[in-house]
């Protein structure tokens, strides 16, 4: 009764697991004794353990493993390619160093475009003894530096007759922000500039060994690029290196889709690719957490081997033959890119910013110390902020 009384007069009633019981003064407040919380690990694991957790986990695994089963597979590619060169820059580990071996495994006279003349001769070694294939070599080349891309070119010019298939396959993720000895942001320039300049000085030896292919690799990740000229030459600090990394395979694309146009009717062909997220060195770069957390994915992650795929598809498969100005998904299948890498106006554009920046129109002899005189701003270029011509906005 005198609960009842409390409660009518305006008093809370009583909690239950409270420390008042029954017999609370009229008009007061029962304390609340807190229900004790399990920590967030705990119910992070009591999630994890459930059921449904494993079904889900073992079905996207199958989905994985089927899909991988019966996508193209390099094996059941007759392609030969004895009296043929290939150059893949990134050679000496992951997925350049399959792309190498698989090369060399069909004749090819195959050219290990890499940074680091350790690594690279291991690689060279290393892939020699698996195919019995003498003709594989190192030459050395940073494409962070517009200068070692134009001396790895003058020397393939002097030294090779011939170019049938040049993959550009070397990039990098997760630097802290720099800005090279030649005025230019280094993910940048290691994943689009000295690509595109090195495709640009060798497109006379590939014009002349016809039909020829080239292969540029990019990203799923170029869905979220943008093309902001101001963050990419250093002349503004891009908000993290996600930002960067994206933006360039956004670039790839664009160089991609200009470049085929430029080509039309002279046999050589050029297409870009995501080879899906694969277990690579790409992540060195990154904290301890991030690349735990990678090698924890591993099951999910495709191996270097497997990512290699369709950048293999690209280079050998008949399928491919005379196609040009396409994107490939990981699979092999033929998809669309985002609307911007479509984007004809905006590839010129950048086509226009590259030559600028590289000092393209100069030839094999530019001074490479002249590259930071010669930047110039995105709206010098006809470039907005965002990266979108003006025209086109």
């Amino acid at each position: 009764m005198l609960g009842a009384r409390s409660q009518a007069a305006g008093g809370a009633p009583a909690v239950r697991g409270s420390t008042a019981g029954a017999g609370a003064w009229p008009g007061t407040v029962p304390a609340v004794t807190p229900v004790p919380q399990a920590p967030p690990a705990m119910e992070l694991a009591s999630v994890c353990s459930h059921p449904g957790w494993c079904v889900t986990t073992l079905g996207l695994a199958l989905l994985l493993w089927v899909k991988r089963r019966w996508s193209w597979q390099p094996r059941h590619c007759p392609t030969d390619l004895s009296g043929k060169t290939a150059i893949v820059t990134g050679a000496n580990s992951g997925i350049g160093k399959c792309v190498a071996l698989d090369l060399a495994r069909r004749n090819a006279r195959t050219i290990l475009a890499c940074r680091s003349q350790e690594r690279g001769q291991a690689a060279v070694v290393e892939i020699q003894r698996a195919t019995g294939n003498p003709h594989v070599l190192l030459r050395l080349v940073d494409t962070s530096s517009m200068a070692s891309v134009r001396h790895f070119a003058h020397q393939v010019l002097q030294e090779e007759e011939r170019l049938d298939i040049l993959v550009n396959n070397a990039g990098l993720t997760g630097l802290p922000f720099s800005i090279t000895a030649e005025g230019l942001e280094v993910t940048f320039a290691t994943n689009h500039l000295g690509p595109f300049l090195l495709t640009n000085l060798l497109l006379d030896l590939l014009r002349r060994s016809a039909p020829a292919r080239i292969v540029n690799v990019s990203s799923f990740k170029h869905k979220t690029g943008k093309i902001d000229l101001q963050e990419l030459t250093g002349r503004k600090k891009p908000p993290n290196v996600y930002r960067v990394y994206n933006s360039t395979k956004l670039m790839n694309i664009l160089f991609t889709n200009e470049l085929a146009r430029r080509l039309q009717g002279t046999g050589v062909t050029v297409n870009a690719l995501n080879p899906g997220v694969v277990r690579t060195e790409i992540m060195r770069h990154f904290s301890w957490p991030a690349r735990a957390l990678f090698t924890l994915a591993g099951l999910l992650i495709k191996t270097p081997k497997e990512g290699a795929t369709s950048t293999i598809y690209c280079a050998v498969s008949e399928e491919v033959s005379g196609v040009t100005g396409k994107y490939f998904d990981s699979d092999c299948a033929l998809v669309l890119p985002v609307a911007p890498a479509r984007d004809p106006v905006l590839a010129r554009k950048l086509w226009e910013v590259s030559e600028q920046l590289t000092g393209l129109g100069e030839g094999l002899s530019k001074a490479p110390t002249a590259l930071g005189r010669r930047r110039q701003t995105g709206d010098e270029l006809g470039l907005g902020e965002a990266g979108v011509p003006e025209e086109g906005r």
